[in-house]
């Protein structure tokens, strides 16, 4: 493919593009109760595990038992210390078995394919549920069900397990996504989180040698990213990394390659239902620049050959100009002292993601030295016939090829990526 420089406007969320937004929420509805008892403190997020098609998932992929399973050692634990250490055992065990299903090794538990995402994002769901709702004999005070939670989280995310390893093995570290829009479609599934899935503890080839990729995945939540969720779990990494890359699902058809992040929350509602429209919050808000820049080489990225979707150099952004009161699109980039309303990835938590890995390599000292940035996927699409939610399949092989293409890009943009910069 021919390097081409994009010149679209952002139309707010490209992240979302074509999606229709449900209507916001207050931060409150996160733990609205339900009419079952036995869910009255489950999230926005938990309470659609009670739907057909999250069950179906877990069923035939063999991940129905999880979150029963921790119950079952929980009601056996006799202190906080050991429930801490049953949430992190399990918590991790289920990241394992997700990759490891993704990757062939085990069993498959089901008819469902393995490069599925969705069993992770609703077995954890469950796992949180659970959790959420324990009433322990010896008593848990708010502060220790918020740290099992928060354990939880982080092991089955598998941002606990990006660990170094061996002198002469390059390192590459590649995130994804959670699933999102359930309540417009609750099938989706999200090919950043299989691909994160699908690539994590692999080896690729370079022209440097081997380089091993470590993944994890993040909630598609405003305040777990507030809250410095990607700064806690990048941070130890980054200086021992080669190459870093966030990717999240962006528009059909094609793989960007954003050039420029933005400080700007648009408002779309997260999974939660709650819409954020603010700057970023980040540490150190004094020194925080309105755009961050990609160091991927994204020209040797765009000119490889690297799959059947189109991959763009995209430039575009929307700013507020110096001395302008009113958004305006930039396709070459932002002006000089300009504010943030959008980077070539829109405004949601995929170009936020951008922004804070990019931010944070730039306070590291490293941003000459550690190529990063973000790709956006293509939107994966059901198959010709499956675009009805309500009566829609949950799967069908399309779906299953589209997202299995997808996946085999990114490790072919990650390696070439790899290629261009090495020594």
């Amino acid at each position: 493919m021919n390097s081409i420089r994009v010149r679209i406007g952002v139309l707010g969320l490209a992240l979302l593009a074509g999606l229709a937004a449900p209507a916001p929420a207050s931060a409150s509805a996160s733990a609205s109760a339900s009419a079952d008892p036995g869910t009255a403190t489950a999230t926005v997020e938990e309470q659609r595990l009670d739907r057909a098609v999250p069950q179906e998932i877990l069923r035939r992929s063999g991940f129905d038992g999880v979150a029963p399973e921790l119950a079952e050692a929980l009601s056996r634990a006799g202190s906080y210390a050991q429930a801490r250490g049953i949430v992190v055992r399990e918590g991790a065990e289920l990241w394992r078995r997700a990759v490891d299903r993704a990757q062939g090794r085990g069993p498959a538990g089901g008819d469902l394919s393995r490069d599925d995402d969705r069993p992770l994002y609703w077995a954890r769901l469950g796992m949180t549920r659970e959790v959420r709702g324990w009433e322990p004999g010896f008593g848990l005070t708010d502060r220790q069900r918020a740290a099992l939670l928060d354990a939880l989280e982080r092991t089955s995310r598998g941002q606990t397990d990006i660990l170094p390893h061996g002198e002469g093995v390059r390192r590459i570290v590649v995130t994804g996504f959670d699933p999102f829009t359930l309540d417009r479609d609750v099938r989706i599934s999200n090919p950043s989180g299989a691909t994160a899935l699908a690539l994590d503890g692999t080896v690729i080839d370079t022209a440097d040698g081997p380089a091993r990729v470590e993944t994890a995945v993040f909630p598609v939540r405003w305040q777990d990213f507030a809250e410095g969720t990607v700064e806690r779990t990048l941070r130890p990494y980054l200086p021992k990394a080669d190459l870093f890359a966030t990717v999240s699902q962006g528009r059909v058809g094609r793989f960007d390659i954003e050039r420029t992040n933005g400080a700007w929350r648009g408002g779309f509602p997260d999974n939660e239902n709650i819409g954020r429209t603010e700057t970023v919050p980040v540490t150190d808000p004094a020194t925080q620049p309105q755009w961050t820049s990609t160091t991927l080489p994204y020209e040797e990225i765009v000119a490889a050959d690297t799959g059947r979707f189109p991959v763009y150099d995209n430039t575009s952004v929307t700013e507020i100009p110096a001395g302008g009161a009113e958004p305006v699109v930039r396709p070459d980039g932002p002006t000089p002292g300009s504010v943030a309303r959008a980077g070539g990835g829109g405004n949601y938590l995929s170009n936020e993601i951008a922004y804070r890995a990019t931010l944070l390599r730039d306070r590291l000292g490293l941003h000459d030295t550690l190529p990063g940035g973000h790709v956006h996927t293509p939107v994966l699409q059901f198959g010709a016939g499956n675009t009805d939610p309500a009566t829609g399949a949950v799967t069908d092989p399309e779906f299953v090829q589209n997202r299995l293409d997808i996946i085999a890009q990114v490790r072919a943009i990650v390696t070439a990526a790899a290629n261009a910069t090495s020594a």
